[in-house]
């Protein structure tokens, strides 16, 4: 069966990345949607000059934008990527493929990520498998703000697809840090929400043990400085989830 397909994008202020992608999907994507959350850059003029059809949405969370996004594409048969992402040309060809043979409900991709220049292939960061080619009546965005998945109905069949989903993440080690601050307070908060309490215990245990898995067990001494440099952060990262979590229990006390 041949599908048309819509790729459906969110926004703000991604005019250095965004051109990148709408370039990865020409001749793949039937339409490109973005979602932008009232960008102050060139990103929604970069968009339409590239054919995009932007709406404009006031940001409420990851999951919650791209579930609205889900609901703009005209197609049910959707590409869900970020903006700082884009196609391999491996990755072009076996979607292209899939669009003539569609059989399955949902479509896995393995994410290699470009940071500050270099490749990653191991620190826990690849292969990072994800979920993005799929039947939106099947599935749709869930998991926990700001680390969210496609979550697809019971007995729904996913298959992998070759090639790999090119991220390119942070250009400065500054800027991989102020993001994970970001993420990390967005984390508690989401775990407070559900009733979670932080702890001492894994405010001392859970980042060591993230920093040993990704950067031993994970291989990430493979990938050198930058390896240690993402494993580093990423055990900094647990750190400040757990400590606001603490935090904000205090203050509920």
């Amino acid at each position: 069966m041949q599908v048309q397909l819509s790729a459906v994008i969110i926004t703000f202020n991604e005019s250095r990345n965004i051109g990148r992608c709408l370039d990865s999907l020409a001749g793949v994507a039937d339409e490109i949607v973005v979602v932008d959350s009232f960008s102050t850059d060139e990103t929604v003029a970069i968009c339409r000059e590239n054919g995009a059809r932007v709406v404009q949405h006031p940001f409420a969370g990851h999951i919650e934008q791209k579930n609205f996004a889900l609901e703009q594409a005209q197609h049910p048969w959707v590409l869900s990527l970020d903006a700082d992402e884009a196609l391999s040309e491996t990755l072009r060809q076996s979607i292209l493929e899939t669009k003539e043979n569609w059989r399955a409900d949902g479509y896995t991709m393995n994410r290699r990520t470009n940071y500050c220049g270099q490749w990653i292939n191991h620190s826990g960061w690849y292969p990072d498998r994800k979920l993005r080619l799929f039947d939106k009546r099947l599935g749709h965005w869930g998991g926990q703000n700001p680390h969210d998945k496609v979550i697809m109905n019971q007995g729904c069949q996913v298959e992998q697809l070759a090639g790999d989903l090119l991220h390119y993440s942070y250009y400065s080690v500054e800027e991989h840090i102020e993001r994970v601050r970001r993420y990390a307070k967005m984390g508690a908060q989401a775990l407070h929400s559900r009733g979670k309490k932080g702890s001492y215990w894994k405010l001392i245990f859970n980042p060591p043990f993230k920093f040993i898995r990704n950067y031993l067990l994970r291989r990430g001494f493979l990938d050198g400085r930058a390896g240690f440099t993402v494993c580093r952060i990423a055990a900094l990262e647990t750190f400040w989830k757990y400590r606001e979590l603490l935090r904000m229990g205090k203050n509920k006390a």
